[in-house]
This record gives C-alpha cells, sequence and structure tokens, in this order.
C-alpha cells in the first residue's frame, strides 16, 4: 500500500509540473524562458568556475596548511636542539669553573708547599750554620783539650767527631777511651758511641744539653773513663 501511495504522488507531481511549465510558457513566452534557461546556465557555470577556483584555493591552502606545520615541526626539533645544546654548554662551562677552581686550589697549595719548603730550607740552612759554628768551636778547642787532658780529637764520616783520651789507664796509658758526638737534627748534643760504655753517658748528654757547657761534658767523661779503668 505504500508503494502505491508514493508512486500516485509521484505521478501528481509529474503532472503538476507539466501544468507549472504549460503555465510559466503562456504567461512568459518560449524567448523569456529560453533567456532564463541560458541565464540560469551561465549561472551555474560561473559557479562552477567560482567553486573549482575555491576549491584549488582551499587545496593550495590545505597545503600551506600541512607546509606551515612541517615548518612548526622543524622549529620545534631546532628549539630541542638549541636547548640540548644549552645544557650542554652549560655543563660544559660548570666542568670548566670546576676545573679553573682545581687549578686555582692547585696553584694556590704549590704555592704553600714553596713557601713550607723556603722555610724548611732557611730552618735547615740556620741548623747547618749554627752545626758548622758548634764544630768549629770544638776544633779551636782541640789544642787546650789535648793539652790538658790528654784528648785527640778527630772528624770522621757525617760531620762527627771522635773524641780519643789517653793517660786514662796507669797501668797503660796509651789504652784508648773514645766516644763518638754529633749534631742531630734538632740541633742538640748527641752521643752516637762510647768506648768503653758508660752508664752515665746518657745523664752527660741530657745536662750539656740543658746548659750547653761543652767543657765540663768533656771533663765529666774523662772522670767517668778514670773512675772506670780502676774497676
Amino acid at each position: 500500500m505504500a508503494n502505491v501511495k508514493t508512486e500516485d504522488e509521484i505521478i501528481l507531481f509529474e503532472r503538476e509540473m507539466k501544468e507549472f511549465w504549460t503555465k510559466l510558457k503562456s504567461v512568459y513566452g518560449t524567448e523569456q524562458i529560453s533567456q532564463t534557461l541560458a541565464l540560469r546556465d551561465s549561472c551555474k557555470e560561473s559557479i562552477k568556475v567560482l567553486s573549482e577556483k575555491w576549491s584549488k584555493k582551499l587545496k593550495e591552502g590545505d597545503l600551506m596548511i600541512d607546509k606551515i606545520q612541517e615548518y612548526s615541526n622543524e622549529i620545534l626539533q631546532q628549539s630541542r636542539r638549541i636547548s640540548e645544546n644549552q645544557e650542554h654548554l652549560t655543563e660544559i662551562k660548570s666542568n670548566v669553573n670546576r676545573e679553573e677552581e682545581q687549578k686555582k686550589g692547585l696553584t694556590d697549595s704549590i704555592q704553600e708547599l714553596k713557601e713550607e719548603l723556603m722555610k724548611k730550607k732557611e730552618i735547615i740552612s740556620s741548623k747547618n750554620k749554627a752545626t758548622k759554628e758548634r764544630v768549629e768551636r770544638l776544633c779551636k778547642s782541640k789544642v787546650l783539650f789535648e793539652e790538658r787532658l790528654g784528648l785527640e780529637i778527630r772528624r770522621i764520616h757525617n760531620e762527627q767527631l771522635q773524641f780519643v783520651f789517653r793517660h786514662i789507664d796507669h797501668k797503660d796509658p796509651d789504652k784508648p777511651y773514645a766516644f763518638t758526638l754529633s749534631i742531630n737534627e734538632q740541633g742538640d748534643y748527641e752521643v752516637t758511641s762510647c768506648t768503653p760504655p758508660l752508664d752515665c753517658i746518657a745523664e752527660f748528654q741530657l745536662k750539656v744539653r740543658e746548659t750547653n757547657n761543652f767543657s765540663a761534658f768533656v771533663a765529666n767523661i774523662r772522670k767517668a773513663f778514670t773512675a772506670l779503668s780502676y774497676k
């Protein structure tokens, strides 16, 4: 029933259209209708041309948008690379600054070591000078000790002095009694050997360091050797 109704409506519509054209022809005439149709066709053609033109413009616009998007992506990538390069550059600068600080610290340490070394050299030079002066004084006393105490003073290796006493043992006057003396790093007297050994040598050494009375030190050692010879 629905299909029959639809077909009837179509037939009715076609009939009405025919009547409409018949009336239109009777009112306007064939020429006006032709002009109208020509105008319609011209409008259609213009619309078609304009549509094609705008379609082309739209395609160009799409291409332009794609190009802009491509450029935007490229700019974004370049921005990322620039950011990465800036971070790398910052890291390099940080490393350079750290190395400069380490270099400055090393330079300061070297300078401190140089100054400390110079001070130590001055101290060593001063001690060496004092040691040489003491050795010279001891050598100058050589004649006095030899004459009064029967003492012979010899300079041996490592800037040491050997003191050899004779005329101590009444049974054997030529028998040597000796001790060796040096100046240590602290600038103090130090007995490095004693023949024959004396129990009191450490006491004598401590006393001469306190009093700096070297003549009494030598005399006390000779007395100790003499006392030992009677045992």
